[in-house]
């Protein structure tokens, strides 16, 4: 049996992903917290922010609102949801957009008050290197602050459809969700990492929500708007359009024909380096 692991690289976010993630998982799953996190933020009246992973801006434009003195500098692995933030950023706001590799950051050491990643640890292939790098460009006082989501049973719609996948396809299991964006939820495991990379004693908090959506676009969303989609143009028996349909129907059956109300679950990070 094999699955989907290293199917394209899992951060892989180009193509058509950056239209469809933006249109439709941003409003559905990113937008609270997006605006939960730039609170976070605001709280620690940083003047000069680093985002990694900043994707096409969803918690830049929220950076913008709440923090609307500083600085902001947006950088992605990605070009394409560079291209996508650039384009969706408000006139006359702080942000400079470029991109760059969290775990090599271009910049000086001491640089910025604070370093905020949403929803882009998971995708780290060296996590505690991605962290040191974040201590090594934050000034004395500084915090890294990002979150992440919790395991996937606690995300009903994603868990919804990959169920559906992995059982449509169990001898090519399509486990890409499960293993990335919510493989990273031990909270033992993020503060030995931190603590591994001079940031220990972190606070976590579990922050609940709630998709709104409806299964048509769910599906669309997760299918078409993340890395998913390549694992299942790379797929040995399904193609995009059958995918699509197993997970709008097994929305359905989960949810009916009406508006789809799911619970999400994740947890923000706030990291201070030792002295």
């Amino acid at each position: 049996m094999v699955d989907d692991h290293g199917v394209r690289g899992d951060a892989h976010f180009v193509g058509p992903i950056p239209d469809v993630y933006e249109r439709l998982l941003v409003p559905m799953i990113f937008e609270h917290a997006a605006t939960s996190l730039a609170a976070v933020v605001a709280q620690s009246a940083a003047k000069d922010i680093l985002e990694t992973a900043a994707g096409t801006g969803a918690l830049t434009r929220a950076l913008v609102d709440r923090c609307p003195d500083a600085t902001i500098t947006a950088t992605d692995l990605n070009q394409p949801m560079l291209d996508a933030g650039v384009a969706r950023t408000p006139a006359g706001a702080h942000v400079a957009w470029q991109q760059a590799d969290a775990l090599d950051l271009p910049f000086e050491d001491h640089t910025f008050d604070a370093v905020v990643c949403q929803f882009g640890v998971m995708f780290f292939p060296d996590r505690v290197r991605g962290y040191r790098e974040a201590r090594r460009v934050l000034r004395p006082g500084g915090s890294l602050v990002f979150n992440v989501w919790d395991r996937i049973e606690n995300n009903e719609v994603p868990h919804v459809i990959q169920s559906a996948l992995v059982e449509a396809a169990p001898d090519h299991p399509l486990t890409f969700m499960s293993r990335a964006p919510h493989g990273y939820f031990s909270l033992r495991q993020i503060r030995d990492d931190l603590a591994c990379a001079g940031l220990p004693d972190p606070t976590i908090t579990t922050v609940d929500a709630t998709a709104r959506t409806n299964a048509a676009e769910a599906a669309t969303a997760f299918c078409h708007g993340t890395p998913l989609r390549a694992a299942i143009e790379d797929h040995e028996t399904l193609t995009l359009s059958e995918a699509t349909r197993i997970a709008e129907r097994a929305l359905l059956r989960h949810f009916g024909s009406g508006p789809v109300v799911a619970p999400i679950r994740s947890f923000e990070v706030v990291a201070r380096p030792t002295t």
